[in-house]
């Protein structure tokens, strides 16, 4: 597949023309290495939704292989640092069959997934997929606590460090846009994919004021009480999913 195929009317054809490059050099490579042991090649994340920053955002493919032996992982290792390196383009290597066994561990990140990805080659495995709902509010809870208790740890850590804090918030706010996003989607609230998006549209759910959030540059220490509320809020909003699960 040429460059061109690729990018065509896809988000991909926003990216660099580098990175673009490094994606064709890979997919031959891997064609040429593997043949019809590579199920499929597809692109999800920041370069498929369309929010890839230059210099900051990873290119995450995935590679689907008919099995992962060592031979073969062997055989491609070579090809995928170069592409890190070079693009920063992170690989996840998974099993054709791995994918719908792991869809009750993995329901976030398919679904993500499962709704925005560009197809480099292969057979779309996840069109089919199907996601229970129980699993999916189960690990937006768990990441959402996650976020909570590491958010904690990194205020301890930094010692009081403006610096430190600002960071902290930076990345947590990063994190919590698929679980937040998910969240959304429980309580049936028609939102964007983007960061903005959903955090102003979880503000609203939740009745928190996410301006801060969009200071934190400026501001850490109000933007690390607007998302502690956020977190708290959207934890017990979650929960109280649940109770609804079980009173059914």
């Amino acid at each position: 597949m040429n460059q061109g195929s690729i990018a065509e009317g896809s988000a991909v054809s926003r990216l660099p023309a580098s990175v673009q490059a490094r994606l064709v050099e890979l997919k031959e490579s891997l064609a040429r290495t593997l043949g019809d042991d590579l199920e499929c090649l597809l692109l999800y994340g920041s370069a498929a939704r369309g929010g890839y920053r230059d210099g900051q955002s990873d290119v995450d493919l995935m590679l689907v292989l008919r099995e992962a032996s060592r031979a073969q992982l062997d055989a491609i290792a070579n090809a995928l640092q170069l592409a890190r390196y070079a693009a920063r383009i992170e690989a996840m290597i998974l099993t054709a069959a791995e994918i719908p066994r792991a869809a009750d561990v993995f329901p976030l990140l398919y679904d993500d997934i499962r709704r925005c990805h560009v197809l480099l080659s292969g057979r779309d495995p996840f069109s089919a997929l199907v996601i229970d709902g129980k699993n999916r509010r189960l690990r937006v809870e768990q990441e959402l606590r996650e976020a909570q208790i590491r958010l904690r740890r990194a205020v301890v850590d930094g010692m009081g460090s403006e610096d430190a804090l600002r960071g902290a918030v930076l990345r947590k706010v990063k994190q919590i846009r698929g679980p937040l996003h998910a969240l959304l989607g429980l309580r049936g609230v028609e939102r964007g994919d983007d960061l903005g998006t959903v955090l102003a549209e979880s503000g609203k759910l939740l009745g928190v004021d996410v301006a801060p959030l969009q200071r934190a540059h400026e501001a850490p220490g109000a933007a690390y009480e607007a998302l502690t509320d956020l977190l708290a809020r959207a934890v017990d909003d979650v929960d109280r999913l649940e109770d609804h699960e079980v009173a059914r």
